[in-house]
């Protein structure tokens, strides 16, 4: 997608395992298993995300199995203490769940996910409905795009918009790093390409041997 920032729709996985309410924790364990995941969403039976059940809500009933909490542990970890007692998705999952819509940017699920911190964001639509699911992973696939592709957007988007001529800096991306290079008439303009290129997905990082420029600008 050219001009315009990647979205969740493009990156997230669609077929996603769920379970519901009910579902008994060796079936959560065995799901997660055979689907190779580390969460599940908890839906109702319109598909509504009810909350969502990790690794990390299913690993106190294996961390205090054989142990005797002291008074402060039990103060201080109530929330996991219940769930090492818990049976069913209902009992285990976090809820409500931080969902993100499909629609969203990829750099506004990545900081829901930072802000929470939460390894996946279920994807629902407006009425709540799962769409799908997208994890860290899958916000880092921007990364995995074409130096090429990345060099011609940064010249389309910001070195005709930024310098004049265009044709006297030249753009060179290798692993996502950009340099851009040449000779421009004024060097303000520099820091202001610094972060456009930045914005760029993909981009790794920006550099520049424009002369008179710094090349630490922006």
């Amino acid at each position: 997608m050219h001009g315009s920032p990647h979205i969740v729709s493009e990156v997230m996985t669609r077929a996603v395992a769920t379970v519901d309410r009910g579902t008994a924790f060796k079936d959560i364990v065995r799901i997660m298993q055979d689907r190779k995941v580390s969460a599940v969403p908890v839906v109702d039976g319109g598909s509504k995300v009810l909350g969502i059940v990790s690794e990390a809500d299913l690993l106190p009933k294996e961390e205090f199995r054989d142990s005797d909490p002291d008074r402060y542990t039990q103060l201080r970890r109530l929330s996991d203490l219940a769930k090492a007692g818990s049976l069913t998705a209902d009992e285990l999952m976090t809820s409500p769940a931080l969902t993100v819509r499909a629609d969203a940017t990829l750099a506004q699920a990545a900081r829901e996910m930072a802000r929470a911190p939460v390894k996946r964001l279920p994807v629902v639509d407006a009425d709540g409905r799962l769409e799908g699911i997208v994890s860290r992973t899958d916000l880092l696939k921007v990364f995995l795009r074409d130096d090429e592709e990345i060099a011609e957007q940064i010249r389309r988007e910001v070195v005709s918009y930024l310098f004049c001529p265009p044709a006297s800096v030249l753009v060179e991306v290798r692993d996502g790093v950009v340099t851009l290079a040449g000779r421009v008439r004024d060097t303000s303009l520099v820091p202001v390409a610094a972060r456009l290129v930045r914005a760029v997905e993909g981009v790794v990082d920006v550099e520049f041997a424009l002369d008179g420029a710094d090349r630490s600008a922006g």
